[in-house]
């Protein structure tokens, strides 16, 4: 019976959602059995074998319900394989560069460390000036960051198939 995998997500605009459904798609592809859902909307992880859980992330914090997912369901997460991503860094090269070598919100550290997650990846994002609020365009404005689709996806591709690798190691073979 292929292990049942759930990808949640919290994302603002769209972008941490195209991620996750790339995810789930090579997921999927590979033979495992997968749910996607907003991380607001797990009611229980139970069911699943393993879980990879993303967000956005703006000004070095994860999204709400990201954060309230890690903190509800900490002690089950203990007992299966957990994956976690951001994305949010903007422009060309290392996301991780851009941020000052950054890779994961601190504030939610502790529980990924208790939790002993297997990897955590930081992933390009997008700046879209059509969908930002009037605050949010004139933060742009003012700090000039890169706009513009800036994922990598064949890095996220490839954290994927690591995933797969590791939940069906005869995939690698």
């Amino acid at each position: 019976m292929a292990p049942q995998i759930l990808v949640a997500y919290a994302s603002k605009y769209g972008s941490t959602i195209e991620i996750a459904k790339k995810i789930g798609e090579i997921l999927g592809e590979a033979g495992l059995k997968v749910t996607l859902l907003p991380a607001g909307q797990v009611d229980d992880v139970t069911p699943f074998d393993a879980v990879v859980l993303g967000s956005a992330v703006y000004a070095g914090s994860w999204r709400k319900e990201a954060v309230t997912f890690l903190e509800d369901y900490k002690a089950l997460l203990t007992k299966i394989p957990v994956w976690l991503f951001s994305s949010g860094p903007v422009g060309e090269g290392d996301p991780a560069t851009f941020v000052q070598g950054w890779h994961f919100t601190s504030a939610q550290l502790p529980i990924a460390d208790r939790i002993h997650v297997r990897d955590i990846a930081l992933f390009h994002g997008v700046i879209d000036m059509e969908k930002l609020n009037y605050v949010e365009r004139q933060i742009v404005k003012e700090f000039q960051p890169a706009v513009g689709d800036f994922r990598d996806w064949d890095a996220i591709t490839d954290w994927a198939m690591s995933i797969v690798v590791s939940l069906r190691p005869e995939v690698a073979e």
